[in-house]
């Protein structure tokens, strides 16, 4: 297993003129400190998909030189080219990253099969750890409970990030994977909904603006307060619906600037929220203590 418990989906923080890294070594040192379990870099969080190549990796060589194996740093090289989502996994293994976040095709998609083959394909090319990130919302691809199970089989793909909402869905993958492979939220508002079929974590969004709550949230579980993680969990409901009142990562990278963390702007076609949404967002975390 990569981790166990909160991994931070971690925002990129921009300048003008590319990445502004001494905020991102900041960023990385307040997720140590605060104690998230590990770092996702390059993701959907991330704005991978506003970065050329050599910006992505870039952050990646960055935050595995400053976390210097503290925790571990799974890199996003995951997309809709089967040999670019290779050649991104191989310079990150070259990085010296722990592990790989790798998307379902997008936009182009395929079938069933063709979704087999793409995650084989990408497994057999690298010797780290792959962990498999189903959100069909964003993809318009599901990549079903019995797939998950083959993939399971192929010794280096270790886990999925389960972000389809459905924990229907999520239950039938723990039934049918073996007690080994990872499953990991990536729906805040349903952490505790997940570990309670025998998930191993999140990959969290929430993460960025409340690092320790989170953590606290998953161990809490795995502590067996689970009143406590209860309460985390419905406690930051609220704040968790500012969060994703626009598209991810529009709200998180906003109140991230709010809090003065100044990770810069979003990157086109990601603009400033609405007037009215970015109200509710201030006062959920005002409501959570937070001081603007």
């Amino acid at each position: 297993m990569i981790f166990k418990g909160s991994a931070v989906a971690l925002v990129t923080p921009f300048l003008e003129t590319g990445i502004d890294f001494e905020t991102l070594g900041k960023l990385v040192e307040y997720h140590i400190e605060n104690h998230t379990d590990a770092l996702v870099v390059c993701g959907t969080t991330g704005e991978a998909t506003t970065m050329s190549d050599d910006e992505q990796l870039a952050v990646i060589k960055y935050v595995v030189d400053k976390v210097q194996k503290r925790i571990p740093v799974i890199a996003g090289t995951g997309s809709n080219d089967t040999m670019h989502s290779i050649y991104l996994s191989q310079e990150a293994e070259r990085l010296g990253v722990d592990g790989l976040l790798v998307i379902t095709p997008y936009y182009n998609k395929t079938n069933q099969s063709g979704l087999k083959i793409h995650f084989e394909t990408i497994a057999k090319s690298v010797g780290l750890p792959i962990i498999l990130y189903n959100v069909p919302g964003r993809t318009s691809m599901n990549l079903k409970p019995s797939l998950v199970a083959e993939l399971a089989k192929i010794d280096n793909i270790v886990a999925v990030k389960e972000a389809s909402g459905d924990l229907a869905q999520v239950a039938e993958i723990a039934r049918l994977v073996p007690k080994d492979f990872a499953i990991y939220s990536g729906n805040d508002d349903s952490i505790l909904q997940l570990l309670s079929v025998g998930g191993s974590g999140v990959i969290s969004v929430l993460a960025n603006v409340c690092p320790r709550e989170t953590h606290d949230l998953v161990q809490k579980f795995f502590d067996g307060d689970i009143e406590g993680a209860r309460e985390l969990q419905l406690g930051m409901k609220p704040l968790i619906n500012a969060l994703f009142i626009e598209v991810n990562p529009i709200p998180v990278k906003t109140a991230m600037n709010l809090l003065g963390f100044d990770v810069g702007k979003l990157r086109l076609p990601l603009y400033q929220m609405d007037d009215k949404n970015l109200e509710v967002l201030k006062q959920e975390l005002v409501n959570r203590g937070f001081k603007l």
